[in-house]
């Protein structure tokens, strides 16, 4: 069976302005995919850019676009960019998180809302949107962090977040599309 390769593949990337989402993105640009490079705010637009070049340096082809992951018509919008730019979606994938470091007894509603909103809810729309965009032999990934496998008691908001996991271990949608967790 001849390899798979990632040359001229659509990837979108969420979360994908610096951390590992910017490694990932960087990396697809190295392997010759069509990266989307997700930010969030004007503050990371510039670490954005500064991926998209990168991956294009490194002989892919990428473009940015700035969404907030927590409304459904950004994740949607997300997915247009990509269409727009490419012309379809290969693959997802999704890095986006947020941590609020502090004891359970500390934490506000709107920290807890919005790390849920982050960590839930902006991936599990990124998964739907892609389980509808891809049409086939593509994958979905998601990626948790491994500060679950470091639990201290100033994450104990943050693991809870970060439910998705289970859902990387659920049957792909169909259609040829995996979901993928990469750490198994």
């Amino acid at each position: 069976m001849p390899a798979r390769t990632l040359k001229d593949k659509v990837v979108v990337v969420g979360g994908a302005s610096r951390n590992l989402g910017g490694l990932i993105s960087r990396q697809l640009g190295e392997h010759g995919a069509k990266v989307v490079v997700h930010y969030n705010s004007d503050s990371s637009r510039s670490g954005a850019e500064e991926t998209a070049a990168a991956a294009k340096q490194a002989g892919g082809d990428a473009v940015t676009h700035q969404a907030d992951l927590t409304r459904v018509a950004g994740v949607e919008g997300l997915f247009d960019a990509a269409f727009d730019a490419f012309g379809r979606v290969d693959a997802s994938v999704n890095t986006a998180g947020i941590v609020v470091k502090k004891p359970m007894t500390e934490t506000s509603e709107a920290e807890y809302d919005r790390m849920f909103a982050v960590n839930s809810k902006a991936a599990y729309f990124m998964m739907r949107e892609a389980a509808k965009r891809i049409d086939r032999d593509g994958s979905i990934i998601t990626v948790v962090t491994s500060l679950l496998a470091a639990y201290t008691g100033l994450y104990s908001v943050y693991a809870g977040s970060e439910s998705p996991d289970a859902m990387a271990r659920t049957p792909g949608p169909g259609r040829g599309v995996r979901l993928r967790d990469p750490w198994r």
